[in-house]
């Protein structure tokens, strides 16, 4: 550490020999502040995850937002401290030597070591410089578990601004022990991973850790201690088949100048590699990025987490081919096709009947008088209660909705159905009352203007029958002078005129009443279209908006570009032997 960090410490009481630290957030010991932090591509992706979760608290389980909720949380928190420091843990398994490590990175032992298992029972913070009470009162270390690293000259100078935390075993006995490991893996902006040669491969260090923090790769540092107990090639083996088993757990390895984790070997207890460690870590905390790196990964795994609930299969949402579907079907359950053959029908027949024989419509008359007094089952069939069928209402309804919502995720699928449900709730009687108002429209037929001269011409060919009729019953009694030609032909001109002009009026009909009751079943229709698109077609597209509002805010919360630099070891600094996975030593079960 350089000889100035341990001069501003002195007047507090502090010297440095690795005495408790007692410095405030209020002086930042001059370090650049965090280069870029919560701005840019990362600022909007904050802002996004902030919206999508706002907008999807009544829509997603709070369970399946904790995760998004938590890296907020942890995001404002870390804003709020110290943006001028580094806090790197140092973790590992029993007897790797994590604490050995740390001793020899702070230059002065302040770690416990030793044979008995576990050694660390508690963390233990080193900090380079001032200001850093804050991240550590975060971190939970009390006052006497804080230390100060010996002066070491320029060396020390790029550290200046690390915060370094020995943690308890990850495998330890004693659970309260792995329950701080897990707290502040959770906190911390980055994490060294010691591992040995003998537990190299633990699936308990790569089941429980590396493979769920495998997004983390950028924050990841993956020490192989011990190598000064192999030789040089059994170490290159250990250390390529670590690789192996990392590519493995899906961690990014930083090869060839990529993002990914530094991989290195060393010895801690005889030094040896522990000066490139410190350069590396130098350089990793001079670059200011490693807390904005490690939420960004937090970000990554929360929207990875949240994908389930926000990407849909296919394109979900209401085609135009389906709106005509469910409003044919409302237009069925209200008879719109029933009511416009109604109405043409009952005009065809006012047209018939006004313009028809008198002898015809005597004997439809009587026709109709026998039929209202008839007992015959088919001629008296019950008339239905309900205007509309609910049945066929409920089944547009489902189908809509069903429709709507496929390929939906489950939340925002079951969404759209509820908004479905409430709005076809009362929809029947809507629609009921929507004929009543209407009114039934073969009730009120119109009278084209050539009625009366239809009908006129029905009066002159009756007229003619019974004229021709009288004349010849009075030439039979002989009244009249027998004569039989005239009046046969004026009576029979009557007899087939009348028929004639009762053609001619339903051919001329025909059209016109085609037309009214095409125009009555379509205004029936586009009011049952329009009751449906208000009580339910709208309340599923309101839904709709909402997913995609929240889908954009997903995609600008997992997607956006950003531009990070990246500190990796071996193929960045040249520090780092990196080799082709070779098989090695098979995973510890």
């Amino acid at each position: 550490m350089a000889r100035r960090a341990a001069e501003r410490a002195a007047p507090q009481g502090e010297g440095a020999d690795g005495v408790p630290e007692q410095g405030g957030d209020d002086d930042e010991g001059g370090l650049p502040p965090l280069r870029g932090a919560y701005g840019g591509a990362l600022r909007a992706r904050l802002d996004a995850l902030h919206e999508l979760v706002g907008l999807s608290r009544t829509r997603v389980e709070a369970e399946a937002l904790a995760e998004a909720g938590r890296v907020l949380d942890e995001a404002a928190a870390r804003q709020r401290l110290s943006a001028r420091h580094t806090v790197v843990a140092i973790a590992g398994a029993t007897g790797s030597g994590k604490s050995t490590l740390f001793n020899a990175l702070a230059g002065v032992p302040v770690s416990e070591t030793g044979l008995r298992r576990p050694t660390t029972a508690a963390p233990l913070a080193l900090s380079w410089s001032e200001g850093a009470a804050g991240l550590l009162d975060r971190l939970g270390i009390p006052g006497r578990l804080r230390r100060r690293p010996l002066a070491g000259g320029a060396a020390d100078a790029d550290l200046q601004g690390l915060v370094l935390v020995d943690l308890p075993d990850h495998d330890s006995a004693v659970t309260a022990h792995r329950d701080q490991v897990d707290r502040l893996l959770g906190l911390v902006d980055a994490v060294i991973w010691v591992v040995d040669p003998e537990k190299y491969a633990d699936a308990a260090l790569h089941e429980r850790y590396l493979q769920p923090l495998a997004g983390h790769a950028e924050v990841t540092f993956v020490v192989l201690n011990q190598i000064d107990r192999l030789g040089t090639e059994a170490a290159d083996l250990v250390l390529d088949d670590l690789r192996r088993l990392l590519d493995e757990d899906g961690v990014a390895l930083g090869e060839h100048g990529e993002p990914g984790a530094t991989v290195l070997s060393l010895s801690a207890l005889t030094g040896e590699g522990v000066p490139e460690l410190r350069e590396l870590l130098g350089r990793f905390v001079q670059e200011r990025t490693a807390p904005e790196r490690r939420l960004s990964a937090d970000v990554d795994a929360a929207a990875a987490r949240l994908k389930p609930v926000y990407v849909a299969d296919g394109r979900p949402g209401l085609g135009e081919r389906a709106r005509e579907d469910f409003a044919d079907r409302l237009a069925v359950a209200v008879g719109a096709q029933a009511a416009g053959e109604a109405a043409e029908r009952v005009w065809r027949r006012g047209a018939i009947r006004a313009c028809g024989t008198p002898w015809l419509r005597l004997y439809r008359w009587y026709e109709r008088v026998r039929a209202h007094g008839s007992t015959d089952p088919r001629l008296n069939a019950p008339v239905e209660e309900e205007l509309t069928a609910r049945q066929r209402v409920e089944q547009a309804v489902r189908i809509v909705s069903d429709e709507a919502s496929r390929g939906l995720p489950g939340p925002w699928a079951q969404a759209v159905r509820e908004a479905a449900l409430r709005g076809a709730d009362g929809l029947p009687e809507a629609l009921d009352e929507l004929t009543v108002t209407m009114g039934d429209p073969a009730a009120r037929p119109p009278r084209p203007a050539w009625w009366p001269a239809a009908v006129l011409a029905q009066v002159v060919m009756t007229f003619l029958q019974i004229f021709g009729a009288l004349w010849l019953v009075g030439q039979i009694v002989g009244v009249v002078e027998p004569l039989l030609w005239p009046p046969v032909l004026i009576m029979v001109a009557g007899i087939v005129g009348g028929p004639l002009v009762e053609w001619a009026c339903a051919t001329a009909v025909r059209g016109p009443a085609r037309r009214y009751g095409q125009d009555a079943e379509r205004r029936l229709r586009e009011a049952a279209a329009a009751c449906g698109r208000a009580r339910v077609l709208d309340p599923i597209a309101a839904e709709l908006m909402r997913y995609r509002e929240v889908r954009e805010q997903y995609v600008t919360a997992s997607g956006a570009t950003r531009v990070v630099s990246r500190v990796a070891g071996g193929g960045r600094f040249g520090g780092t032997r990196l080799g082709p996975a070779r098989s090695g030593a098979a995973r510890v079960r």
